[in-house]
């Protein structure tokens, strides 16, 4: 909660608009926070027939909406400045370019705009109601409860979930992006965001110690970077007003990603993030195994998968790049050591392609311990997915300071891709590493025989 409150007090004044040749979201100012809103629900339609200029809609005039097909609505969330989501405009368009469907912009600003956190809070469940009565109309007009879906931001999430309660768990989908976690943690099933709320729920938890929601909520529960502090968003009160939202707004980022056709984040199912660090988890994406979740708009296609095995509930683990789309590959490094006595240390990888583009991973969270004939699997994560490797370079660790020089003799050392498992395993023997020395070679094909 104290992040909470930094977070407000940092709020710039905001002005609002006058001139508006289309409907757009709701502006309200700094000052609209202060002294506080009543709630109003304005409904924006967008489809591909109007994906620039908005329809205002109702209960009773529906504009371009096609009762036939899929209607998502997008639900924001806490607004202490007034002003609109900076992310809204790329979700319709996203959503709208992957499938010819119905975008219903669900605007409670007035409401949620305000600098006491609980008072938007309290609004929630009207809005929720609100949404009911709309929808109900949409059922009379032909709609199926089956074709609706909704996105729900923050305490958007929560209001996903009042409505689904109020369909019995009947709604399409429900996806929360880093569901509210203050005045939400710990509340039962019926004052939050469940997986009862829809046929499939998905959630995506970004910042769990601080604004978002820390415990599993969904039928399948996405943690990025273990749902802590995300790459590229500042550690300190120093950055300023993005320390505060980074990383409870990377959730929508990393959803917006899944739209995009040269990013498809894979995730795995474990039961913590340590063990996911540790490549015990990735069995998803290994030949003639389960395919693994796909993070964001895809991952109701793992929905089928979780009622085969009859898992209610699914935790599922990743990492991202620090920067738009934070795709990461995930490769293999399959070490097997000669030394007399065991050795440990951290590995760090790097891979050079023909044109010279280089990508490495440090696989430096956890010390690796070497046995001799023993191998160690380690799972490496890079930037870029380099489709011919011409040179790999390996660089053994123990992290001391002081003290003697180690050696790590590796018997085999051997690169498998988990992205593109069909590829050619790379292989390189008879190897030694001088502690924090570059040792840098050309691999060659391992025997296929090898697994």
């Amino acid at each position: 909660m104290l992040r909470l409150y930094f977070f407000i007090s940092l709020m710039c004044l905001v002005k609002s608009d006058p001139d508006e040749t289309c409907p757009s979201f709701t502006r309200l100012s700094f000052h609209s926070a202060v002294v506080g809103t009543g709630l109003n629900v304005k409904l924006m339609l967008y489809t591909r027939k109007n994906r620039t200029c908005a329809q205002v809609i109702n209960s009773t005039v529906f504009g371009n909406l096609n009762m036939t097909k899929k209607t998502t609505f997008i639900v924001h969330g806490f607004r202490p400045t007034g002003s609109p989501p900076v992310w809204m405009e790329d979700l319709v368009q996203g959503l709208l370019d992957v499938e010819d469907m119905n975008v219903v912009i669900v605007d409670w600003n007035r409401g949620a705009t305000t600098v006491i956190y609980n008072h938007a809070s309290s609004k929630t469940r009207k809005v929720a109601n609100v949404l009911k009565e709309f929808i109900d109309q949409l059922l009379v007009k032909g709609a199926s409860l089956d074709n609706i879906y909704i996105i729900g931001v923050s305490l958007g999430a929560h209001i996903a979930g009042f409505v689904g309660k109020m369909y019995n768990g009947q709604l399409g989908r429900i996806t929360g992006l880093d569901p509210a976690g203050p005045l939400f943690n710990g509340r039962p099933p019926e004052d939050r965001l469940d997986p009862g709320d829809a046929q499939f729920v998905d959630v995506i938890h970004s910042d769990i110690d601080a604004l978002g929601y820390r415990e599993p909520l969904g039928n399948i529960d996405f943690y990025p970077n273990g749902g802590l502090d995300q790459p590229g968003c500042p550690k300190t009160i120093l950055g300023g007003l993005k320390y505060f939202k980074c990383d409870h707004q990377r959730s929508v980022y990393l959803y917006l990603s899944s739209l995009r056709e040269n990013c498809s984040i894979t995730a795995y199912p474990c039961d913590s993030y340590r063990d996911y660090r540790n490549g015990k988890c990735v069995n998803c994406g290994i030949p003639q195994k389960e395919s693994c979740p796909l993070l964001g708009y895809y991952a109701d296609n793992w929905k089928e998968y979780l009622k085969q095995k009859n898992t209610p509930m699914t935790k599922a683990f990743f990492d991202t790049a620090e920067e738009k789309p934070y795709c990461i590959y995930h490769y293999f490094v399959d070490i097997i050591t000669w030394n007399k006595n065991i050795r440990r240390g951290s590995i760090t990888i790097k891979l050079k392609d023909k044109a010279g583009n280089i990508t490495e991973s440090k696989i430096n969270h956890e010390p690796a311990i070497f046995q001799k004939y023993h191998q160690v699997s380690l799972l490496a994560r890079f930037n870029q997915d380099l489709d011919k490797v011409a040179t790999i370079s390996l660089v053994f660790s123990t992290g001391s300071v002081i003290g003697p020089k180690y050696k790590l003799r590796v018997l085999r050392m051997k690169l498998r891709s988990l992205a593109n498992p069909e590829r050619p395993q790379l292989c390189r023997y008879d190897l030694v590493l001088m502690e924090n020395i570059e040792n840098v070679f050309q691999p060659i094909l391992c025997p296929k025989l090898q697994m």
